[in-house]
């Protein structure tokens, strides 16, 4: 993406987010504010020796509150199915669960945590915490984490390397769909699916919907 390209969306994806969290009543702040803010790699060297899973966030660390039994039921299944289809079509890509995604605007301060990441670079030889080139984004949206949650899938249309984002329902059978147009434009708004199938372009993947939500009582 050239760089004035890259400034305009950087600025669409701040509008966005700013909307998402008005929206839903909740700021992305942490419980306590850092002396200094953190780059990736000290972050990747933080330890807080709590157990929870963290993402850096402008260079704030931001806790993530642990999912549900139904939402790692849906990111278990969604994976599960991807996995099934890169394999019988013998790609090399590949899916990968609670990656680290690094964004091209402020990158020495972003390590973004989606709960599904696709990429189809090869694995490196020394493994890294950030996932490098990935081409489609998946989300598992939940009631306590919906404004984080947006405001993330719009940060991930600023990765070059992305070409769909798509953000799973938790609380009823739902998709919402972002696809980056032929002329590498995206939408401002997402297209919602309840029902018939899901198609992701990216990897050449087609599923029944109601699919993913198998193992949930939403099924």
């Amino acid at each position: 993406m050239p760089t004035a390209a890259l400034h305009r969306q950087a600025r669409l994806v701040k509008a966005l987010a700013a909307a998402a969290a008005r929206h839903y009543g909740i700021a992305m702040i942490p419980l306590e504010k850092p002396a200094e803010l953190m780059n990736v790699d000290e972050f990747l060297a933080w330890d807080p020796g709590d157990g929870v899973m963290w993402q850096l966030v402008d260079g704030l660390p931001m806790a993530m509150a642990p999912p549900s039994e139904r939402h790692g039921s849906i990111q278990n299944e969604m994976g599960a199915l991807i996995r099934n289809h890169l394999l019988a079509q013998g790609s090399p890509c590949r899916c990968v669960a609670t990656p680290g995604i690094v964004t091209p605007v402020a990158a020495d301060r972003n390590m973004r945590i989606p709960d599904l990441a696709v990429t189809c670079a090869p694995p490196a030889a020394v493994p890294t915490v950030a996932l490098p080139d990935p081409i489609l984004v998946i989300e598992v949206l939940s009631p306590g984490n919906q404004a984080e949650t947006w405001i993330n899938v719009w940060t991930y249309t600023l990765v070059p390397s992305v070409q769909e984002v798509l953000v799973l329902h938790s609380t009823a059978v739902r998709a919402d769909l972002l696809r980056r147009g032929p002329d590498g434009a995206w939408p401002t708004v997402a297209s919602p699916l309840t029902e018939g199938s899901l198609d992701l372009d990216s990897i050449g993947f087609s599923t029944p919907l109601a699919s993913i939500y198998r193992t949930t009582s939403l099924a």
